[in-house]
């Protein structure tokens, strides 16, 4: 029966043969081998002829393989296995080719399946036939197995990390910073740094604390009888008896900074009241299991030699009776910073009011507190203030800001943040006519109606707006290094574009974050840095209009909707508005 010249007489035939061949050649695949030894001399004498005809083929075929590439590479690899001879190596090739023919059944070498042979059945790692899930297996395991080739890093975290932290690389590092991030890499080799000056010391504890890597045998290298200050950015895995040996190790020391000490007792105070040294600035934070009896024997002996004061993170002790001790027994502290302190209230709002010294004054409240208290602190204090960091202080009303005016005539920084009260003309008369030289910096960051029902604002803005902005430009301008303004959302376009119009310069602006106005775009990008000549970072989280703006060299753009690609170009800022 023909179809289109096909016979299945033909195909049935055809199949036949491909079995009879197969079979033909696994009979050849396993005789006896053609060289034996004399022992074997009587067998041979009693072989047929078609049997010594096998053999001399087979014995050929062998003969062929040896010659092979395949045969060359197979015996580089097993040279000095038990099973790496050439007779063993060439049979099992000549086996591996007398594999089945496809069409035909086989069992799997692992699992035993009975399968299809087809052209792309594996073999596997005995010679054997694999299926098709065998087969999957041993290709996924190999590629497990297999290690990926890695091409040229391109240090893009370290890259990402460096502009958060507002730095910007311009060529190769200074062989100092090279050098410094070297003995970092290799600090758990390193038995002692020698005669380090304190800033490279400085610089080695910030590198070492932002990789977690300080521990009690780090902290050794640090401990020089020689040295009169000490900065521990993070404390996390110090001891008890870790920070006693900082004291007994350096006995000169004058300037102490201990970030997240949680494990600082009481004995440690103690510790350093009995050794009477002299600390005038202390810095320390998360320290929640010194409790407040400690705190006011410490204030009490040591009052008088404190010239700065900062505690942050206490939510367990520093209560308003140890803020009282503290501001009866310091009379000469010059800066006081308390950051995040839970039980600081009213009665230590009146306290601090008492401290006649003081020039530099940083609260961060928990605790909600009256106003006419944070008011009294600005009347008595304000005329010494150089620099005022308020937060923490949402009910305060433009009553302070007008004391604020009137008080303070020497201020260098302001942070006021997180408020929601003071409206846009209270800013206005803040800044407008205002005897104090202009600001270096200023923070006034969260100041806007939280009202989300009304994006817009009520009719009469809350929180720094687009006057308040222009008469802050205005008074501190040519002077500020750094702005923040961030999530002040009553700020218009048009304001910006006004203060940053290509006319105005703002020569010393180093810093500025805009991030959360969006009517941040382009535009208004391209003017910030035409009319910031010094700038070096800008962030701008969550301005989506940010998209296709070209950064000049040495600037850090943090944020934007396309902050995921390079954003360091190549070549200098031309100036090019394209408007």
């Amino acid at each position: 029966m023909y179809s289109n010249n096909i016979s299945a007489a033909q195909i049935h035939q055809d199949y036949q043969r491909r079995v009879r061949e197969s079979e033909r050649q696994q009979t050849q695949a396993v005789v006896e081998p053609a060289t034996r030894n004399d022992e074997d001399d009587e067998a041979n004498a009693s072989e047929t002829p078609e049997q010594k005809k096998r053999k001399r083929r087979e014995s050929a075929a062998v003969q062929k393989i040896k010659q092979s590439k395949e045969f060359a590479r197979r015996k580089a690899r097993r040279t000095g296995e038990p099973n790496g001879d050439d007779n063993t190596i060439a049979r099992e090739m000549l086996y591996e080719k007398a594999r089945p023919m496809p069409g035909q059944l086989e069992n799997c070498e692992i699992c035993s399946k009975r399968f299809t042979v087809t052209p792309y059945s594996k073999t596997g790692p005995n010679g054997g036939l694999l299926c098709a899930k065998c087969s999957k297996d041993l290709e996924d395991k190999e590629k497990k197995s297999k290690p990926r080739k890695r091409g040229p890093r391109s240090g893009r975290r370290q890259n990402q990390s460096n502009l958060l932290d507002g730095v910007t690389q311009r060529g190769a590092q200074s062989l100092v910073e090279t050098c410094t991030k070297k003995v970092a890499d290799n600090i758990n080799d390193i038995e002692e740094f020698g005669d380090l000056p304190s800033p490279l010391l400085h610089r080695l504890s910030q590198i070492l604390s932002k990789r977690r890597a300080l521990n009690s045998r780090t902290l050794n290298l640090f401990l020089r009888p020689d040295l009169d200050s000490i900065n521990i950015y993070d404390c996390a895995k110090l001891e008890t008896d870790d920070f006693q040996k900082i004291f007994a190790f350096m006995p000169g020391l004058e300037r102490i900074n201990l970030r997240f000490a949680g494990q600082m007792k009481d004995n440690v105070l103690e510790y350093i009241m009995n050794r009477d040294l002299k600390i005038s600035h202390l810095q320390l934070d998360a320290t929640n299991l010194i409790s407040d009896g400690c705190w006011r024997l410490f204030f009490h002996k040591y009052g008088l030699r404190l010239k700065s004061l900062k505690l942050s993170n206490l939510d367990f002790s520093l209560d308003d009776d140890t803020v009282e001790e503290m501001c009866m027994s310091c009379n000469g502290l010059e800066r006081l910073k308390l950051e995040q302190c839970w039980k600081v209230g009213d009665r230590s709002l009146r306290a601090i009011s008492t401290l006649a010294s003081l020039e530099h004054l940083s609260l961060s409240m928990i605790r909600e507190v009256n106003n006419d208290n944070l008011l009294g602190i600005i009347d008595n204090l304000g005329p010494n203030l150089r620099t005022l960091s308020l937060e923490g202080f949402p009910a305060a009303d433009n009553r302070l800001l007008e004391h604020i005016h009137n008080r303070c005539h020497l201020l260098s920084k302001l942070r006021f943040t997180g408020n929601t009260i003071c409206t846009d003309n209270g800013f206005v008369e803040l800044f407008r006519d205002w005897t104090n030289p202009p600001l270096e910096y200023v923070d006034l960051s969260s100041t806007r109606d939280v009202d989300n029902t009304n994006p817009d604002g009520p009719p009469e803005p809350v929180g720094l707006a687009s006057q308040g902005f222009i008469a802050l430009m205005k008074h501190s301008g040519p002077r500020i290094r750094v702005l923040n303004i961030a999530s002040c959302r009553h700020v218009s376009h048009a304001a910006l574009e006004e203060v940053f119009s290509g006319d105005k310069r703002y020569p010393h602006l180093q810093e500025l974050d805009v991030s959360f106005h969006t009517s941040i775009d382009d535009y208004l990008v391209k003017h910030i840095l035409r009319s910031c000549p010094a700038i070096k970072k800008v962030v701008a989280f969550a301005c989506f209009n940010i998209q296709e703006v070209q950064v000049p060299v040495g600037v850090a753009l943090i944020g934007g909707l396309k902050a995921q690609d390079p954003i360091i170009v190549e070549g200098e800022f031309q100036g090019h508005m394209g408007c």
